[in-house]
């Protein structure tokens, strides 16, 4: 987007799923990108002596703990990270006397559990946390946002829900399942298939969507507001491993291991992306079945 070129745009998290996938966008094109140089957000000093030697136009704050069940595992490690390391990149930006904008990347998971009968979710459904995940991340938008209200720093709130491609961590729910398929069309494993609770929906979008989202609020979004960044569309995760067997011809058995099965499960999740699109003019533009596509050809190239 022409308004960011020459623009320097502090990533945080840049070398995770996300931000490699950020970096590389061409909705970004022209952006001088700044990193963290082996510098851990929960380390104030040093994080503050790298933001003073970038001194970046905009940031974009990716770097969180943002796997489920390790929160679970490790809260408190989780809270340090999500956080006070936001804290502490605020505090950061405040010492260099930042004035560009600041754009947050919470999580869909903080609404919790939502009733089918209040689906598709808004931005107005009041958040109701059920997993420390969850809650660090609302946690740190709130303190973003006292910050737009205190220090009138010019912060944007995104809360993407599920989001997937090509470079997702095998230990997320449609690249573990494409990797089985894999393997089963090339008979290095039995036809069966172990998952977790499949019989659950979700609002999955495409990766390379989402970081498009990210350029339009860095743009066009409003000081202060939160966006729902989302498909629109719910989808099983029993359909979606239907598609991945068919597109590799796959016939396989199907075992669902309860020890996979999250505590606190919301069954069915879809969201409405209405807002983000009115004022910034995003939608989705890549089709799901190409999505699926290209994570199994990226898990093919990967074994």
């Amino acid at each position: 987007m022409h308004e960011l070129s020459g623009r320097r745009v502090l990533v945080t998290g840049a070398s995770g799923f996300v931000g490699r996938h950020l970096m590389g966008a061409a909705a970004f094109a022209g952006v001088e990108f700044a990193t963290l140089q082996n510098v851990d957000i929960r380390d104030r000093s040093a994080l503050q002596a790298e933001v003073a030697s970038i001194r970046p136009d905009h940031v974009i704050h990716l770097a969180a703990q943002s796997f489920v069940p390790r929160s679970f595992e490790d809260p408190a490690g989780t809270l340090e990270i999500n956080l006070m390391g936001t804290l502490h990149l605020l505090q950061a930006l405040d010492s260099v006397g930042f004035s560009g904008r600041f754009l947050y990347v919470s999580s869909g998971d903080v609404y919790g559990a939502v009733h089918e009968s209040q689906l598709p979710v808004t931005e107005q459904h009041p958040p109701a946390p059920r997993n420390p995940y969850a809650v660090s991340k609302l946690s740190a938008e709130l303190l973003c946002l006292q910050w737009h209200r205190s220090n009138s720093l010019d912060v944007v709130v995104a809360r993407p829900f599920n989001h997937v491609g090509p470079g997702q961590d095998a230990a997320f729910v449609v690249p573990a399942l494409a990797a089985q398929v894999v393997a089963i069309a090339r008979g290095q494993r039995a036809p069966l298939i172990r998952a977790g609770d499949i019989d659950v929906t979700r609002d999955f979008t495409d990766v390379r969507d989402i970081v498009v989202g990210y350029a339009r609020l860095l743009v066009s979004g409003t000081s202060g507001r939160t966006y729902q960044l989302c498909s629109g569309a719910e989808r099983s995760v029993r359909g979606i491993l239907e598609r991945l067997l068919a597109l590799k011809a796959v016939d396989a058995e199907i075992e669902q291991d309860p020890s996979k099965f999250r505590p606190a499960e919301q069954r069915r999740m879809v969201a409405d992306n209405t807002l983000v699109s009115r004022d910034t003019g995003w939608l989705p533009a890549i089709p799901w079945e190409k999505t699926l596509q290209d994570i199994i050809e990226e898990m093919e190239s990967r074994t």
